[in-house]
């Protein structure tokens, strides 16, 4: 079942739509002229995709619950952590037991199934085994740099994805837009993965984990628009 769960906006949310939407401006006119593909995905349908991602990023899909510790400082930092990261980490406090979060695992809609349904086409309609070369460095980087902040969940720096640029220009130039994509918005979501398999479930927890959302949904929604961006620059 579909649930909405921290589809919650603060300050920090609210500004987040903000710059979507102004990002989203001019790439709507550059789809409508038909300057921006994804391989063999159209302007129009690029556009719907972008447009999507934002708007389905506070839908999460729960697949399993796993138990995680919950931090005595989390009462401390609470409204903190939700300034910061958008998520109601104050209200989730009261979920579970004094110690224990009784943790749901959550797929994001907007951050996760999106973006992996678009890999999967992009892969079915042409292999691209540099796009999963590149990948597995994104991965690996993104294992690097990811952390886990309790109460909200994994966090990935919004730049990540600039590692696949230059990459991608040396590697298969013609085809740079793809993998961009495919690597960066793909190694952001392994590497969440990846990250959320090595958590230390008896020293840091939160409510809910949300793969592909929260704080790594901004990492791979400029990834996206990024390689959207610069398929309009190499034909």
């Amino acid at each position: 079942m579909i649930v909405s769960m921290r589809a919650y906006i603060n300050r920090k949310g609210l500004r987040d739509y903000i710059i979507y939407t102004l990002a989203l401006l001019p790439m709507a006119m550059l789809c409508y002229k038909q300057q921006l593909t994804l391989g063999p995905i159209s302007s129009y349908t690029l556009f719907l995709i972008l447009l999507l991602m934002p708007i389905a990023s506070n839908i999460e899909i729960p697949i399993t619950r796993i138990r995680t510790r919950k931090n005595q400082h989390m009462h401390r930092d609470a409204l903190l952590l939700e300034e910061t990261y958008g998520v109601p980490v104050i209200n989730e406090l009261t979920t579970g037991t004094n110690l224990i979060y009784d943790t749901k695992i959550t797929l994001n809609v907007g951050g996760f199934v999106i973006p992996m349904l678009t890999i999967l086409y992009l892969l079915v309609s042409e292999m691209n085994f540099v796009a999963l070369e590149v990948m597995l460095i994104v991965l690996v980087v993104v294992a690097l740099l990811a952390d886990f902040v309790d109460g909200v969940g994994i966090v990935i720096p919004s730049y990540v994805g600039i590692f696949t640029i230059p990459l991608a220009l040396i590697l298969a130039p013609e085809n740079a837009a793809t993998i961009i994509f495919i690597a960066g918005t793909g190694g952001i979501i392994a590497g969440s993965v990846a990250s959320l398999m090595a958590l230390k479930r008896e020293e840091k927890g939160s409510a809910y984990i949300d793969i592909g959302g929260a704080a790594c949904f901004q990492a791979i929604y400029v990834t996206t628009l990024l390689a959207s961006l610069i398929s309009g620059f190499i034909p």
